[in-house]
C-alpha cells in the first residue's frame, strides 16, 4: 500500500517521556500483574492457568482476556501476546528508550506503546484500541512515576 492513510491504519504508536530510568520503566512494563493497573482491556490481571498466561477483565464490556508477556531487557522491548489462552497472538509491544540516547538525563526515558491491526478488525474496534492506547500511555507514565516514591 502506498496510501499514507491506509498504511497508518495498520499500526498505531504513542510515546511519552517518563521521569524514571529506562530499566525501572521496563521492569514495570514487563510485569504481567502490573499490566492490570494500566491496560483498560486487561484490568486486575491474574495468573490464568497455563504457565506464563494471565487473564484480566475489560473495562469496556467486562469480558475476560488473556495475555502472555515476552520481555527482552537488552532491547527495552516487551511483547504482549493476546487472545484466547490457547491461541495467543503478538499484537502489542512496549518499548523503553533510555534518556541519554534521546538527549534526556539518565533519570528519564521514553516509553512507547505500539499496536498492529489484524486484517479482520473493524474500523470501530481499531478506533477504540487506538483511543485506549492514547489514554493508557498516560496511565503508564503515572504508575511508573508513582512507583518512584
Amino acid at each position: 500500500m502506498t496510501n499514507a492513510n491506509a498504511v497508518a491504519a495498520l499500526s498505531h504508536c504513542v510515546t511519552i517521556a517518563v521521569d524514571m530510568p529506562a530499566d525501572a520503566a521496563f521492569a514495570f512494563l514487563a510485569d504481567p500483574i502490573r499490566l492490570g493497573e494500566w491496560s483498560l482491556g486487561c484490568m486486575d490481571t491474574r495468573p490464568a492457568g497455563p504457565p506464563g498466561v494471565f487473564a484480566g477483565r475489560s473495562l469496556f464490556d467486562g469480558s475476560r482476556g488473556c495475555v502472555a508477556v515476552d520481555a527482552y531487557p537488552a532491547l527495552g522491548l516487551v511483547d504482549f501476546r493476546v487472545g484466547p489462552a490457547d491461541a495467543l497472538v503478538h499484537r502489542i509491544s512496549a518499548r523503553t528508550m533510555p534518556g541519554p540516547a534521546m538527549g534526556l538525563g539518565p533519570d528519564r526515558c521514553l516509553v512507547s506503546l505500539i499496536a498492529w491491526r489484524p486484517a479482520g478488525m473493524t474500523g470501530e474496534r481499531w478506533a477504540r484500541l487506538c483511543a485506549t492506547h492514547e489514554a493508557e500511555i498516560f496511565l503508564i507514565k503515572a504508575r511508573i512515576e508513582a512507583a518512584q516514591g
